[in-house]
């Protein structure tokens, strides 16, 4: 058996603003230990449970948090930017299944530093379903046939999950207070619920179906202001829709979507507010 693991930072225990999760912050490196020890509860359930290969994507900005000499030493770590595939880097069929971790909910909704890739965001859609980042990817793994059969964050990021992948296991590890707060698990108890959840998720992995993506979709980003719109647009083969923020893209299928919007929000993020 064979997991494949993103690991986000939004989302990890006790973390609630950007000084735990940007590496020039006060709060970055404590932040960094408990997030790798968090990673390593479900790695080590994940081993102990009978997986023969445990794959992890570090999946947070620079995508270089993970202390890689302190996890498993059968883990196998893809880390540092830039990728291909960005938080998915390294995911394909031979996985049995795919666990998300540190997760946050989506650009425009609750939750403890929700957001879709960046904060010039307002929405994602793939054809007419809104997705964030936990959609978007679960979308990927469903291409390949693999379903996300656990998801761990905050209430918000949970809630998501559940309405989107049925049957799949969620860990809530914080409680949204606001965007900036929350009220937290301690490390030591977010611990042994990620070990029990890891578990059940491993022993139930079979009632989760893969989020099967739509042949041929259409990819739209709604940005926060036109410059960021047009920023996006320069990218051939883009459109923005007539009278708003909202940039279009017809894919040829969910993984050149997937590169689309890592494309357009790069560029995106080129706009200036002066």
């Amino acid at each position: 058996m064979k997991l494949y693991m993103s690991v986000d930072m939004e989302g990890i225990t006790g973390l609630v603003d950007h000084t735990h999760v940007d590496s020039g912050k006060h709060n970055y490196e404590r932040s960094r230990l408990i997030m790798t020890e968090e990673a390593n509860h479900v790695i080590n359930t994940a081993f102990e449970q009978g997986c023969s290969e445990v794959v992890v994507n570090d999946s947070h900005s620079k995508m270089n948090n993970l202390l890689i000499e302190k996890l498993h030493p059968e883990t196998q770590l893809i880390t540092g930017s830039v990728k291909p595939f960005s938080m998915v880097q390294g995911l394909d069929n031979s996985f049995t299944g795919a666990i998300f971790v540190g997760y946050h909910s989506r650009a425009s909704t609750p939750g403890v530093m929700s957001h879709s890739m960046i904060f010039g965001v307002r929405r994602f859609y793939i054809n007419d379903v809104e997705v964030g980042e936990l959609g978007f990817n679960a979308y990927v793994a469903g291409y390949f046939g693999v379903p996300v059969i656990m998801v761990a964050g905050d209430d918000q990021a949970a809630k998501e999950a559940e309405n989107l992948i049925p049957n799949v296991t969620t860990a809530v590890v914080k409680e949204s207070i606001s965007r900036s707060s929350a009220k937290s698990l301690t490390p030591a108890k977010a611990g042994k619920l990620l070990q029990e959840k890891t578990a059940l998720a491993l022993k139930n992995k079979d009632l989760v179906k893969p989020l099967t993506p739509p042949d041929h979709p259409v990819l739209r980003i709604e940005f926060a202001n036109y410059g960021q719109a047009e920023w996006a647009n320069l990218m051939p083969g883009t459109e923005i829709e007539p009278g708003t923020t909202t940039v279009r893209y017809q894919a040829k299928d969910i993984l050149e979507a997937y590169q689309a919007m890592l494309v357009m929000t790069e560029l995106a993020m080129r706009t200036s507010f002066c």
